[in-house]
């Protein structure tokens, strides 16, 4: 690893690492099958990543002809990466046990360990003999949807694949590592303004954000729409509010600190609800909801920007969609991508269907979707909300931020980079995208 990592450094061209023999192992984060059952009995919230998470070497998997090897510079923690770590709400080895049965190249998968991990940057080291678009010394961003091209339903949008997949959550091999494995249509261009950590944070909560949100299978936003974000400065929220942005939208920020809406001011976003100063209780107790504080939420967006919002951007799930539901306008959508607070949801039908709403279940992007969004990061139009990095061998530490919800925007991950700050191949456009503008998070987590 050290040959090909100074390879990598000295810019070595793609000819000379193609040459370069691979390791029979690697470094990789991963956890364990024998362990998946040591949180048992526990809550959530008392459940340790620190304690889960390995950082040791693995062995190599063979390379199958749709793949390729990349070496990692940096990665990012997502709240997948919290979900494999604390085994909920399932282990991941089913994941891999069902993928093991698919076919030889799947069976790689099923293993005693799962290395995690759903976002990359780096560069591309070997391609197996059925890759065309990509060669050895492309520096890439990976992106998560792990599909291939034999369901019916995939050519229409890959998401409806019956055995799409996220990789490094639901695939093994993944990001947390100083190699990678992925398919070739997982590969997109690095961002060449951007650090490797800058643009190892953006692949899964960009292009998630870019299919609610812009993609015809989301809710896609026109000019003048009011756009509810959920946890606006966090690795969706922040993405979410970029876009609505761009699109000539209302974004209506909910955040839980003065900082927090001290960023947003300063990312652009006008109208900001501090949920915590404004003391909403959702719920009275474990079972019940309080309709009284849905309507005075409603009234405080209403006091913002003088309508109910068209869109709702939810993914925390249990905690919120009785509000979400609630505060949505007549006709608006509610499109939710996750459940961080809970998978359980409860919510007053009678408000989504006597008023004409809407729930949109949208997941991860397909291939299109994700190079736009990875388009709009190259271009400087969507900035990375990188907030913390850590070096891999602290990765338990970095997902136990991201647990305890500790955190802003995104925690990179650095693998084989050595440090921060290295990988900027165009600096021309980093200063006219403003370097305030791209550190940002950094600067307010600091």
């Amino acid at each position: 690893m050290d040959t090909i990592l100074q390879a990598v450094l000295d810019g070595a061209p793609g000819e000379e690492l193609a040459q370069l023999p691979m390791p029979e192992t690697y470094r990789a984060a991963f956890v364990r099958r024998d362990e998946a059952a040591m949180f048992e009995g526990m809550e959530s919230a008392e459940k340790d990543p620190r304690k889960s998470l390995h950082v040791g070497e693995v062995a190599l998997p063979e390379l199958a002809p749709d793949e390729a090897y990349v070496a990692v510079m940096a990665s990012a923690i997502n709240f997948n990466t919290v979900w494999t770590s604390i085994f909920e709400p399932l282990p991941t080895f089913g994941f891999l046990d069902r993928l093991g049965k698919e076919s030889r190249w799947g069976a790689r998968h099923a293993l005693n360990y799962h290395v995690l991990g759903s976002d990359a940057s780096g560069v591309v080291l070997k391609v197996g003999s059925a890759v065309r678009n990509w060669r050895s010394g492309d520096k890439v961003t990976i992106h998560c949807n792990f599909v291939d091209d034999q369901d019916p339903g995939a050519h229409d949008d890959s998401m409806l694949a019956a055995n799409q997949r996220i990789w490094g959550f639901e695939s093994n091999f993944g990001g947390l590592a100083d190699i990678a494995l992925v398919k070739a249509n997982q590969l997109m261009p690095k961002p060449a303004h951007l650090t490797w950590e800058e643009a190892a944070v953006n692949a899964l909560c960009n292009s998630t954000a870019y299919r609610m949100l812009v993609s015809p299978n989301g809710a896609p936003i026109k000019q003048g729409d009011r756009v509810l974000v959920w946890g606006a400065t966090g690795g969706l929220g922040s993405y979410a509010v970029q876009y609505v942005l761009n699109g000539g939208g209302i974004p209506i920020g909910v955040v839980s600190s003065p900082d927090k809406v001290d960023l947003l001011h300063e990312l652009g976003v006008e109208a900001v609800i501090d949920r915590k100063a404004a003391g909403y209780r959702f719920w009275k107790d474990e079972f019940h909801q309080d309709e009284a504080e849905w309507r005075r939420f409603g009234k405080d967006i209403r006091a913002l920007v003088g309508e109910d919002p068209d869109i709702v951007f939810e993914h925390p799930g249990r905690s919120t969609m009785g509000a979400s539901v609630f505060v949505a306008k007549r006709g608006g959508i509610i499109v939710t991508c996750a459940a961080t607070s809970g998978y359980m949801i409860e919510y007053d039908n009678r408000h989504l269907w006597m008023k004409l709403k809407t729930i949109k279940g949208s997941h991860f992007a397909n291939y299109r979707e994700a190079w736009d969004a990875n388009r709009l990061i190259c271009e400087g139009k969507i900035l990375p909300p990188l907030s913390a990095v850590y070096p891999l061998e602290e990765v338990g530490e970095a997902t136990y931020q991201v647990h305890k919800n500790l955190h802003e925007g995104k925690i990179g991950v650095l693998c084989l980079a050595p440090r921060q700050g290295l990988g900027i191949d165009d600096p021309e456009l980093r200063a006219r995208v403003g370097e305030d503008r791209i550190t940002l998070f950094r600067r307010h987590e600091g």
